[in-house]
Order: structure tokens, then C-alpha cells, then sequence
């Protein structure tokens, strides 16, 4: 008898709907072809067959990157807001290890200096 293995988190199983596709790649293939094989046909008279296919690759792949790309479980629009994000409104705050260099150096000498200076109780 076969066994077939099911996930434990059934949040990460996606529906399938044609052709063994998401809704998200079907929308994604749509959208590349109906944006790129129109330019792919009115230009392969005039340049030749070779660079409008690569025309009609250049024109896809932003939609077909946007279509599959996940990382973490993320889409790719909202890994590259969250990388905008992080960039422009919501910068790191860094500190400079020389002044934290400096600050240490000043410690220590007070210390010392106290040390130096302060009674010794018998």
C-alpha cells in the first residue's frame, strides 16, 4: 500500500486551480503574455525572430519574478516593501565604535582616578 505524506501545517498547502497552477502564476502567466507576445509579434518582422524573443523574454521575466518569487514565506511584493522599508523610512541607527572606544577609555581612567584618590578605610 502507498503512504502518502501530509504536511502537519496545512497553512503552507496551496490550492491548485488549472493546469496544476495557483491563481497567483496563472494571473502571473497571464499578465506576462498579454504584455510581451503582443510586442513579440508586431517586432519579429522587423528585428528577426532571435532578438524579439529575447525582447519577449526581457518584457516577462519582471512579471514572472513577481509571479514565483517567496522568500520566508513572503511574496515578493512584500519582501521589497519590507526592503524599501527598511532603507528609506526606517533606517538602522548605528553607532560609531570609536566613540564607544573613547567612552570605555574615559571610564576606565576615572575609575582609576578614584581609586587613586579615594581613602582606604582600615
Amino acid at each position: 500500500m502507498a503512504y502518502v505524506q501530509i504536511p502537519k501545517d496545512l497553512s503552507k498547502v496551496k490550492t491548485k486551480i488549472a493546469f496544476n497552477l495557483t491563481k497567483r502564476q496563472l494571473i502571473g502567466f497571464s499578465l506576462a503574455g498579454f504584455v510581451s507576445l503582443p510586442v513579440y509579434l508586431s517586432i519579429r518582422e522587423s528585428v528577426g525572430n532571435d532578438l524579439a524573443m529575447l525582447v519577449f523574454i526581457i518584457l516577462a521575466f519582471p512579471f514572472l519574478f513577481l509571479t514565483f518569487y517567496e522568500k520566508d514565506g513572503l511574496t515578493s511584493e512584500i519582501y521589497l516593501k519590507y526592503i524599501f522599508l527598511q532603507q528609506h523610512y526606517q533606517p538602522c541607527v548605528r553607532y560609531k565604535r570609536a566613540l564607544y572606544k573613547a567612552k570605555f577609555k574615559e571610564e576606565v581612567h576615572e575609575t582609576r582616578k578614584k581609586k587613586k584618590t579615594g581613602t582606604r578605610i582600615s
